[in-house]
């Protein structure tokens, strides 16, 4: 598969890269979110350093991906816990 050049910029610095053309649109999308969340923290610190914003962006947003898989891992818990239930219910009924 041939892959496409893509020039993203995060932080009023550009960056090349070579992604397979399926994952285009999503690098696009993160590039522009990213510079969503740093403007955002810029606004709420004041004009801080780009490095201590693309920092606190990081610490965030890697915040944000455990809270979603932490959340995740729960629901897949509980649906494992309903389908054991449901198994031993269908047994039992098979049984009688």
């Amino acid at each position: 598969m041939s892959k496409l050049s893509v020039k993203i910029r995060i932080a009023d610095r550009e960056y090349s890269l070579k992604v397979p053309p399926v994952e285009e649109e999503r690098l696009r999308l993160a590039g522009k979110l990213l510079n969503e969340r740093l403007r955002t923290l810029g606004d709420q610190y004041g004009n801080q350093d780009k490095q201590n914003l693309v920092a606190m962006a990081a610490l965030t947003i890697m915040d944000d991906l455990l809270k979603v898989d932490q959340e995740k891992n729960g629901t897949d818990a509980a649906l494992t816990e309903r389908i054991t239930r449901l198994d031993g219910l269908l047994s039992s009924l098979v049984l009688t």
